[in-house]
């Protein structure tokens, strides 16, 4: 009995070790045999699909790190642009006044004096300084000039360029009984260099006017030496008996004479290169150019020898006018760059058109001016300064004879401008008929 019991626990304990040694067999054989392969579900092939290679699986996601903002460039430094210069005009001698000054000149003697035209038949003479107090009688021939119309007396000035050896100066001045312009020699008085000779007239020229109007008046020595003289045509409107187009009479014309030498029947001589020398038209050999309305100063250039004139327009367009020897500036067929007689559709044939023209929304009567050859207002130099005197403006005018001239208007005042004159440095004065003489400046800033 005691037997059997041993031998029934050994079989149980045989029995529980062989259960747990599969139990662990059976797990480690779990764990060990990897799990089946599920069958794939097929595909159904696309239709007209093209193949496309799978994408690589996407790599973790990193948190970038944040890159420094670059600060922006800093802006562009602007050029400047150049400051346009600014002129106004000052009183150029606070202590003179004049009565209707028509021209300021000067000698060209070296002293430097500034001699002044008054329109009733006076010249004044002063020193050129800014302080001076007193301008003393040059010459009075007021008895001699008619000033009766608004464009009549005494008009121009010009002195030899011998003046310092023969003393000789020419005035223009218009006279009546009968209504005539008369050019005229005089001298200076040899015990007073300020103080011209009134006995000692001469009688170049004189020319019969038709009209109170359109005298013209500039003088002027020429680089060659002669005297040119400036003839309006005589007046009225309109040209009415057309002396601008027939060169047989001096009127609407600039003369140009030889002073320096007389022929039997003249105090003075014709130059033998004038353009109607020898013409068997009759047309007067004095004459230089033709064509011009009233041509209101005309002045040369020391630098080109250009000969520029401002021509005074009937009511519609002004003009300038870079003046050549024979040449038919055109009036009174054309006004500036118009017909005007007839009015359309005018023959222009043989005429020398203006190099500039303003219309009567800018003024109303040309002053002609300078080429400004002077020192103290650099950007000016080279142009021609010309003004208006009715509207008061002045303006610059550049032109090469090449290009496109170019107009740049410098100042708008309410000066009635009745000529422009230079000093012997070539810096340029405006006389005005509030009296007063003036000269451009440069504006601060």
């Amino acid at each position: 009995m005691k037997g059997f019991k041993i031998r029934g626990i050994s079989i149980i304990l045989i029995v529980i070790l062989v259960v747990i040694i599969g139990s662990v067999v059976a797990s480690l054989y779990i764990a060990l045999t990897p799990p089946p392969t599920p069958t794939p579900t097929p595909t159904p092939t696309p239709i007209s699909t093209p193949t496309l290679s799978p994408s690589p699986p996407p790599s973790p996601a990193l948190t970038p790190t944040p890159s420094p903002t670059p600060s922006p460039p800093p802006p562009p430094t602007p050029t400047p642009k150049p400051t346009e210069t600014r002129y106004d005009i000052e009183v150029a001698f606070p202590n003179l006044s004049f009565n209707r000054p028509v021209g300021i000149y000067h000698a060209g003697d070296g002293t430097d004096r500034l001699f002044v035209l008054e329109q009733e038949g006076m010249i004044y003479v002063f020193e050129n300084l800014e302080d001076v107090n007193t301008a003393t009688i040059f010459l009075d021939i007021r008895e001699k000039v008619n000033a009766k119309g608004n464009e009549e007396g005494l008009l121009g000035l010009a002195f030899h360029p011998n003046l310092i050896s023969n003393s000789f100066l020419y005035v223009y001045y218009t006279a009546d009984d009968p209504r005539r312009s008369v050019i005229a020699r005089y001298k200076v008085s040899w015990e007073n260099p300020n103080k011209g000779d009134k006995e000692s007239e001469q009688i170049l020229l004189e020319i019969p006017q038709p009209y109170s109007n359109h005298n013209g008046g500039q003088l002027a020595f020429g680089p060659d030496g002669h005297l040119y003289i400036a003839l309006g045509d005589g007046g009225a409107a309109g040209d009415p008996r057309g002396n601008s187009q027939d060169p047989s009479t001096l009127l609407g014309s600039i003369l140009r004479i030889d002073v320096n030498s007389r022929s039997k029947a003249m105090n003075y001589r014709i130059p033998s290169d004038n353009p109607f020398v020898g013409n068997t038209l009759g047309y007067r050999e004095e004459i230089y150019v033709y064509g011009l309305r009233n041509p209101w100063r005309f002045s040369f250039d020391p630098v080109t020898g250009w000969l520029w004139t401002g021509d005074v327009g009937q009511n519609r367009m002004e003009e300038i006018d870079i003046v050549e020897k024979g040449k038919n500036y055109g009036w009174n067929i054309m006004e500036g760059n118009l017909c005007y007689s007839p009015s359309k559709n005018c023959n222009n044939t043989g005429l020398e058109p203006p190099i500039w023209v303003y219309s009567r929304d800018q003024g109303i009567s040309i002053t002609g001016g300078f080429v400004y050859r002077g020192l103290e207002l650099p950007e000016l130099i080279g142009s021609y300064i010309y003004g208006d005197f009715g509207s008061g403006r002045i303006w610059a005018l550049r032109y090469d004879g090449v290009n496109d001239p170019v107009n740049k208007e410098l100042l708008n005042t309410d000066l009635k401008i009745a000529s422009f004159g230079i000093d012997q440095k070539n810096e340029l004065y405006i006389c005005a008929f509030d009296g007063k003489i003036y000269k451009l400046l440069i504006m601060p800033g």
